[in-house]
């Protein structure tokens, strides 16, 4: 498979020679790797290797909870390659992401060439956010659910985001807090029922994100879940990746003030034809029932204890008193 790959990069590229610098990563639960190659002999120093092995984890019993797992992340990586070969090339500078520069099936394996976002100006990643990082990420979430408003997500998840209940149906059993198991369904239908539809990237967690040495420009990575939503869904997810849950609640009116700034600005810029303070006042509503969708799905995975008091408990009772 080996000499498959580089005969690929080689085609894509069309470099003289190509060598696989180092393994990047493993993909979750042994689907594959994410491999960094070299190049010489063209203008690109490196690119990106994503090689999928959908056969890796296949051998599981039909019906149980390890082949429901297997079938989503066959579907995921299906859908990551839809993503980059038909939608990808729509996102600007203000939304980056890696240019896909070859896909190729081989039996049960996918492997797609991407651009090596560390030499185009995206070298670091933050195990942490300050200031400039979030307000950064910000931005670029509010410039993509800008660009796809509206769109329908052909080819995409139907309703993105990793957590989603009907993709979920094993953390929706577990759950032991009955009021809101009850309640999933209706909040799930509550941000579904918002006529401002976008695309989410829907695993916008800030490992997710690479950032320029200063921390001022970003580019995403991994749209393995990316499909139709509400875009607050995304904005509850990122924020919830980066800060405790104390300075969630106290932060909460700024940041979504920087996001919704920066969302007005690109509507307006790219002249959507939709009404950009109807649509803040749609999705800022809405982001309560975001984060207390996300946190149903954390207490069905992993249930420990959630202290009555903590910010997701107090906005998932508000939510539900409001329903």
């Amino acid at each position: 498979m080996q000499n498959t790959i580089r005969d690929l990069v080689l085609q894509a590229t069309g470099a003289d020679d190509a060598f696989q610098l180092e393994t990047i990563q493993s993909l979750w639960s042994g689907y594959g790797y994410i491999l960094r190659y070299g190049l010489s002999g063209c203008d690109s120093a490196s690119v990106i290797v994503k090689h999928v092995k959908l056969s890796a984890q296949s051998l599981q019993t039909p019906g149980s909870n390890e082949d429901l797992s297997h079938r989503r992340k066959v579907r995921s990586y299906q859908i990551e390659a839809a993503w980059y070969q038909s939608w990808a090339k729509r996102c600007d500078a203000d939304c980056r992401v890696p240019a896909c520069l070859a896909f190729e099936m081989f039996g049960e394996d996918i492997v797609m060439v991407l651009e090596d976002l560390h030499p185009v100006g995206f070298p670091q990643r933050r195990s942490r956010a300050g200031e400039r990082e979030i307000r950064t990420c910000l931005n670029w979430l509010a410039n993509f659910h800008a660009t796809f408003i509206g769109e329908k997500p052909s080819g995409l998840w139907p309703t993105g985001t990793y957590w989603h209940l009907q993709t979920r149906p094993n953390e929706w059993e577990a759950l032991q807090d009955i009021v809101l198991k009850n309640a999933a369904p209706m909040i799930d239908q509550k941000l579904r029922d918002t006529p401002y539809q976008t695309f989410v990237h829907g695993d916008a967690k800030l490992a997710n994100f690479c950032f320029s040495a200063d921390g001022s420009r970003v580019a995403a990575v991994d749209f393995q879940y990316v499909g139709g939503g509400c875009g607050i869904k995304d904005v509850a997810y990122f924020i919830d990746s980066c800060l405790g849950q104390e300075e969630c609640q106290r932060r909460e009116s700024e940041l979504l003030d920087i996001y919704f700034q920066a969302l007005q600005q690109a509507l307006r810029r790219q002249q959507k034809p939709v009404d950009a303070d109807a649509v803040e006042r749609d999705w800022r509503a809405l982001y309560p029932v975001a984060w207390t969708d996300f946190h149903r799905f954390l207490k069905g995975w992993s249930p420990g204890y959630w202290s009555p008091n903590s910010y997701s408990e107090r906005l998932a009772r508000q939510v539900i008193a409001q329903l």
